[in-house]
């Protein structure tokens, strides 16, 4: 059928977006079974709380395995409303304001593909999860870059340490602006947004009346006493937040595909248009568990020479490579990005997989941030230690 086809078979929508970052290095990973510290997902169970109510549910009768209300099940959206009704610290009407989604990956589908329209811009904080442009464009919007950077002076210990200009966020918003997308804890960074931060964008947003696309699916993971705070929360933001969040990141179970958007309903309702038609105690636990690999990562990464951002939040870290001398000559990848050649040939010589951290930036500020890695720290015990062994042994060899 392909071959008999005259006229173009893709849409315009779909140009220049299906080179996908994570579908190249994944294969790449598998092809050399490397020990994958690249893709973010778990390689041990969910708790196993989590993992008896999901029998329980499978087992609750034929209902459970039928239609249900297509915005979420009412039990479901009950919950989340009581839950976070106490966090944001208002009444939040569960079958208004609350949609539940297959993964916050179409929780975040819907609010563009609802809310964007030809013409209108929206600002996209660096680095980001690499969906959010393509979403845009498909939307028919512009994405409009604005980056975190570290300070410019001492070492860069944290990513407490990376900061949004506020003369240069502010110079981005324009009569065509949206919406503002940001990610806290950050991925790839870690970054948690304080609150004087968040303040600094309510403030653009109750101004220039835009809304503040804010995905928080990591929230539950903080370190060292940082708190996660909703932008949602502040004074009149409510009605300029659409929060996403995720049920398979918040419990360790990545396949399951439970996400949510949160917000008022006024907005809620425009999402749910489009999706129609296309327990406390873990919450502590879990960051606990994760702090120690944390904490035991960046050790190694700083014991073989490379230079760790230690995250206030998520299960990333990025690591500065600069300081590596490797010979990257593979005439395959001599026009790719730096920390392209340096991942692909750490997964090729060495046997692990990471991903380049320029894959989550514009084109415009790619070039600033070549010469750093992304790490992920939520798995197994033996398979960090099967990192730490590559790592030890090749820097032992240099």
């Amino acid at each position: 059928m392909q071959g008999n086809m005259s006229r173009k078979l893709h849409a315009r929508r779909i140009e220049g977006i299906d080179k996908n970052t994570w579908v190249e290095f994944s294969q790449l990973a598998a092809d050399y079974k490397a020990v994958n510290l690249g893709q973010g997902f778990p390689d041990f169970s969910p708790p196993h709380f989590i993992q008896e109510a999901f029998c329980k549910a499978l087992n609750g009768g034929f209902s459970k395995h039928q239609y249900t209300r297509a915005f979420g099940h009412p039990n479901l959206v009950k919950i989340l409303a009581k839950f976070f009704g106490r966090i944001v610290g208002r009444e939040i009407d569960p079958m208004e304001d609350i949609l539940v989604s297959v993964g916050a990956y179409q929780a975040l589908f819907c609010t563009f593909q609802a809310l964007i329209d030809e013409g209108d811009e929206v600002i996209i904080v660096e680095p980001f999860f690499d969906c959010y442009q393509p979403m845009v464009m498909m939307a028919s919007g512009t994405a409009i870059y604005v980056p975190l950077k570290p300070v410019c002076c001492g070492p860069v210990l944290s990513s407490a340490d990376w900061v949004l200009s506020p003369e240069e966020l502010a110079s981005k918003f324009s009569p065509r602006t949206k919406a503002i997308v940001i990610n806290t804890p950050n991925n790839p960074l870690g970054k948690v947004y304080q609150q004087e931060e968040l303040q600094m964008i309510a403030d653009l947003c109750i101004k220039h009346d835009v809304i503040c696309i804010s995905d928080e699916v990591y929230e539950w993971l903080t370190y060292d006493g940082t708190k996660h705070v909703k932008i949602a929360s502040l004074p009149g933001m409510w009605e300029h937040t659409v929060t996403i969040g995720s049920a398979g990141k918040t419990f360790s179970a990545t396949g399951w595909k439970v996400g949510w958007a949160m917000g008022p309903g006024h907005i809620l309702k425009h999402l749910k248009t489009v999706h129609q038609n296309s327990c406390e105690s873990y919450f502590h636990q879990l960051p606990i568990h994760l702090h120690e690999k944390r904490l035991r990562l960046a050790d190694c990464l700083k014991s073989v020479g490379l230079k760790p951002v230690l995250p206030q939040g998520g299960y990333f870290m990025i690591a500065d490579i600069s300081n590596l001398n490797v010979d990257l000559t593979d005439p395959s990848t001599k026009d790719e990005p730096y920390d392209y050649r340096f991942v692909k040939w750490l997964i090729k010589e060495k046997g692990l997989a990471t991903i380049p951290v320029s894959a989550f930036y514009s084109p415009e500020h790619k070039d600033q941030f070549q010469k750093y890695i992304r790490f992920c720290f939520v798995k197994e015990d033996s398979t960090l230690q099967a990192a730490e062994d590559i790592l030890r042994q090749w820097s032992d060899s240099k």
